[in-house]
């Protein structure tokens, strides 16, 4: 870095670099640069022409996002009661933020409203639906009264492939049900729009690893320790969601 060294001869300070005096000139030309080109900051410009990544946020459509648990079922008699309970509701509320250029940096938060999950009638014998609810809602396994809400939050995200506006992700997260909190792998596929984004994937995930013994009825019939999980994601961007000032 230059220096200033003492006075020389015409008492005037002398600039050096790394020992050796500085010609005049050059230094007056860096004076000059110093004072007509400051640093220059980063505008919006630069995020218009793709110089710096951006990071958009997307928040859930309650009315549009689901998830869908297939409840599997066991035992010797499991064929008289059908092949599995269907369990579904609204992902309540979250948010998805997405860097196009660097999916890594994307991250993810969702919530499911506990007491809004519902048990689907079709494959049930009748009558049964109201009462495979109760018991899921109930202190055996959901416990909705103490534990309101299904929270996810990603904690890594991995690029598989990209083909325009479609992505493969592998979304590694926390799933906390009833307070425990497990690690979850999830392979997402995302279609980017102009103001949204749609998401959909599939796992699974042991009711045991979160505290929960699956249900039996008279020790003949119980449900499957091993759940499948299904969702489809509808999210807008939050600029897009707050409107114009």
């Amino acid at each position: 870095m230059p220096e200033l060294v003492p006075a020389g001869s015409d008492n005037r300070p002398t600039i050096t670099a790394g020992g050796r005096a500085l010609p005049k000139t050059l230094v007056i030309v860096m004076a000059v640069a110093a004072v007509v080109l400051p640093a220059r900051s980063v505008g919006p410009a630069d995020l218009a022409n793709g110089l710096i990544a951006e990071t958009t946020v997307y928040r859930i459509d309650a009315a549009k996002s689901r998830v869908t648990i297939h409840v599997g079922k066991a035992g010797a008699f499991s064929f008289v009661a059908g092949h599995t309970h269907e369990v579904s509701g609204p992902i309540q509320t979250g948010s998805v933020d997405v860097d196009p250029d660097t999916p890594s940096q994307s991250h993810v938060r969702l919530a499911i409203a506990s007491s809004d999950l519902t048990v689907a009638a079709a494959g049930e014998p009748a009558g049964d639906a109201p009462k495979v609810l109760e018991a899921m809602l109930g202190e055996k396994v959901l416990d909705v009264r103490r534990y309101p809400k299904i929270a996810y939050e990603s904690t890594a995200v991995t690029l598989k492939s990209k083909r325009g506006s479609q992505l493969e992700l592998s979304v590694a997260g926390q799933l906390t049900i009833r307070d425990v909190t497990q690690p979850v792998t999830v392979p997402v596929q995302v279609e980017l729009g102009g103001s949204g984004l749609s998401a959909r994937g599939r796992f699974e995930i042991k009711q045991s690893a979160f505290g929960i013994k699956p249900i039996s009825v008279g020790g003949v019939v119980s449900v499957k320790d091993t759940l499948a999980i299904d969702f489809s994601i509808v999210a807008t961007s939050a600029a897009q969601s707050r409107g114009p000032h």
